[in-house]
């Protein structure tokens, strides 16, 4: 009698402790924001440029570590596209794209993506990623790049790697 009983609690426990869990984890508002997370072993440079209500911006430089994650921009999103550009800090190589956007040897935050060299900065080329208004979005940068067509991650989507060279 006394083990069912021991069974028939330590049951209502787990039930317990998972009803627990649940309002816990229903009680946790989601965050929506746009991260990067660095699959490779170097330490990685990272800038990203956005459409503002004052124009275009650039900025830089988030230093993201080896196997870990960064965010970016926190809170909801507020544009359908962004753009990153990144740069393998200890071996060389980059993470880059067709579109060409501002960019400084130190933290920046520019306004504007035209007549960089001009305006006393560099130009970098930056990959587009559409988020297709998702509120959170994810990219991967790994040691290969990945063929075809620029990848994306989103919210609800496992996730996918950024394109590189090295």
């Amino acid at each position: 009698m006394r083990a069912a009983a021991r069974r028939r609690a330590a049951a209502l426990l787990g039930v317990f402790a998972l009803a627990g869990a649940a309002s816990t984890v229903a009680a946790t508002p989601a965050r929506a924001d746009f991260r990067v997370c660095n699959a490779t072993q170097s330490l990685v440079g990272v800038a990203i440029g956005y459409r503002a209500s004052t124009g275009w911006v650039t900025e830089g430089w988030w230093h993201i570590e080896g196997s870990t994650c960064k965010t970016l921009i926190e809170g909801a999103l507020s544009s359908r596209y962004y753009y990153l550009y990144a740069e393998d800090a200890e071996r060389g190589g980059r993470w880059d794209g067709p579109v060409n956007m501002c960019v400084a040897e130190r933290e920046f935050k520019i306004a504007g993506a035209g007549d960089c060299f001009a305006r006393g900065f560099q130009r970098a080329g930056f990959q587009e990623y559409d988020t297709r208004e998702q509120t959170n979005w994810m990219v991967q940068l790994t040691d290969e790049p990945v063929s075809g067509a620029p990848p994306v991650t989103g919210a609800g989507t496992p996730p996918v790697t950024g394109t590189g060279t090295r």
